[in-house]
């Protein structure tokens, strides 16, 4: 089956790049997220498939992560709503263990001008979590990540690409189900944010502003629009809105230097 070696492909794939605490811990998180949505698809008996992981040893995560494919017809918003959420919600449950682990394993350094690292940019859940676990870090210094805590970053930051409310992504199923047409102004202040983002934090938001546009808002539309959510999922969409402003971080690679498993600084 292609999926199994697919799946191994991205095991020797993340082993490559970030030894086999990194490899286990992204690699649980990635599985999360798509059994969630492979799961709740099956709980709707939508036919899907299971994840088509992707290697790619050339990235600083060595993996451009997974993906199911499903067919069928989605009867409602709540469905919708449903697949939607439990991929990034699953996949951000996982991820905190790693990162409180990860954090705890993580050691304060100096930082010599000659060292060679990928430094990250701090999602707010990892500020948060950081201050309590490890305190304040003296000028000079920097944390050099765990590989458990950088798979716990790379799991953030899936989680709110994902969430994004725009077209095919996650974050995009799920604005759909709660505002219906009217997600398409939510689709068009996303895009302007992250045309902001590229223009004064990040230029790299630029090329995910260019495939967007290109995509635009396509995404499956349930056969009944008229049924609405309930309370109960209204709340977790304001739930999934938190947990992306914790997952999210305007410049997730500030200072990209040469690749170094015991050199990733946040």
């Amino acid at each position: 089956m292609i999926q199994v070696v697919l799946f191994i492909l991205t095991v020797a794939s993340t082993f490559f790049v970030g030894g086999f605490s990194y490899s286990v811990a992204v690699m649980a998180i990635l599985l999360a997220h798509e059994m969630g949505h492979y799961l709740m698809s099956r709980r709707y008996n939508i036919p899907a498939t299971l994840p088509y992981f992707i290697p790619f040893p050339l990235s600083p995560f060595g993996t451009f992560g997974a993906i199911i494919k499903m067919k069928g017809v989605i009867i409602n918003k709540k469905a919708l709503f449903d697949i939607g959420v439990a991929g990034p919600l699953s996949g951000f449950i996982i991820a905190i263990p790693f990162i409180i682990i990860g954090i705890r394993l993580s050691q304060v350094q100096p930082v010599p001008a000659s060292m060679s690292y990928l430094q990250l940019g701090d999602p707010l859940l990892f500020k948060i979590l950081q201050g309590i676990l490890i305190g304040e870090i003296p000028q000079g210094h920097d944390l050099v990540l765990h590989p458990c805590a950088y798979a716990g970053w790379v799991g953030l930051f899936v989680t709110a690409l994902n969430l994004l409310p725009v077209g095919q992504l996650d974050g995009g199923h799920v604005a759909y189900a709660v505002f219906g047409e009217r997600s398409k102004w939510v689709f068009g202040a996303s895009i302007i944010l992250l045309g902001v983002l590229a223009a004064f934090y990040n230029p790299g938001w630029l090329t995910l502003v260019i495939i967007l546009l290109i995509f635009g808002m396509r995404h499956p539309h349930p056969v009944d629009m008229d049924t609405e959510l309930d309370t109960k999922r209204k709340v977790l969409a304001f739930v999934m809105l938190v947990i992306f402003i914790l997952s999210f971080t305007p410049s997730p690679f500030p200072g990209l230097n040469i690749l170094k498993q015991e050199g990733i600084l946040t």
